[in-house]
């Protein structure tokens, strides 16, 4: 399965994409303003365009694994995205990817293909 990952922001959006067997995860790109009208569409289009099977949206729960503001957010960003795209959105708890991806001009979908690849391989351990 094909899966889009988004490494949610409200300025910027770190994209990634797993290959089509849904084992490796790369990072894609940015999108700008990811909730407004313009991005929304602009990943609609990533979706369309890499042939996703599913979106996996980066959830950042708080150390404790709770809910906080950015949680909410995320979860508005996710309610609007399920609306313009015609595959599942799912959300992943996020918490690290973008520590993980340590510092560079593309922090952002480095970050996503680490939040992919982790869902990739919890997702495996599920079948």
């Amino acid at each position: 399965m094909k899966v889009l990952a988004l490494d949610y922001g409200s300025a910027r959006t770190g994209v990634a994409v797993s290959d089509p067997t849904g084992t490796l995860a790369r990072p894609l790109c940015t999108v700008e303003q990811a909730a407004s009208d313009a991005g929304l569409a602009r990943l609609g289009d990533l979706a369309r365009d890499e042939e996703a099977e599913l979106i996996v949206v980066g959830l950042p729960l708080t150390l404790r694994g709770e809910h906080g503001a950015q949680a909410e957010e995320t979860m508005r960003f996710v309610d609007r995205l399920r609306a313009v795209v015609d595959v599942p959105v799912e959300t992943f708890d996020e918490r690290f990817t973008t520590t993980l991806a340590g510092p560079g001009a593309d922090d952002d979908p480095r970050a996503a293909a680490h939040l992919l690849s982790s869902y990739l391989e919890w997702s495996r351990g599920r079948s």
